[in-house]
């Protein structure tokens, strides 16, 4: 870069002050800072996209590399799987379900219904029966409308402001 001391920016200084004028020297310091300010944010934002640029290559490679390896898994997976079915495939294996076992009669005296005392019940949770609306108690209709009745006339109305 260009190499400027004390001595170099005091000359530039008296030599714009005697060129441009007292009157106009300090619109032209203020416009000469704004280019500058400008020319630097300029800079920083080519280096910003530079960097972007370069990550973004960096990401690309790194996806390829991530494809490439969910694809070899994705086709060694898949000669497993040929291999296992093929085997299961195979002839020396196959079983002749019909000779080799026997089939199962279902049980015509099983109790069914209410009656069934071998089915066992388990006690459901009172925390299930709230949060799924079972119904715990017996209600006459009377009485559910008197409670709700109740509820209703217990809210307190808002009243007017005025």
């Amino acid at each position: 870069m260009i190499d400027l001391g004390v001595s170099k920016l005091a000359l530039i200084a008296v030599v714009a002050l005697v060129v441009i004028g007292p009157e106009r020297l300090p619109k032209v310091a203020r416009m000469a800072g704004n280019l500058l300010g400008r020319a630097q944010r300029y800079m920083a934002e080519v280096k910003s996209e530079v960097n972007r640029q370069v990550e973004l290559d960096e990401l690309k490679k790194m996806q390829q590399a991530a494809t490439s390896a969910v694809k070899d898994v994705e086709s060694s997976i898949n000669q497993v799987t040929s291999e296992a079915s093929s085997s299961l495939n195979d002839p020396e294996f196959s079983y002749d379900f019909d000779n080799n076992y026997a089939v199962r009669e279902p049980k015509t005296n099983v109790r069914q219904g209410r009656d069934s005392w071998g089915v066992k019940k388990t006690a459901m949770p009172q925390w299930y029966k709230r949060n799924t609306g079972v119904k715990t108690k017996i209600q006459s209709g009377a009485a559910r409308v008197k409670r709700f009745r109740r509820a209703v006339s217990q809210q307190k109305t808002p009243k007017s402001f005025f």
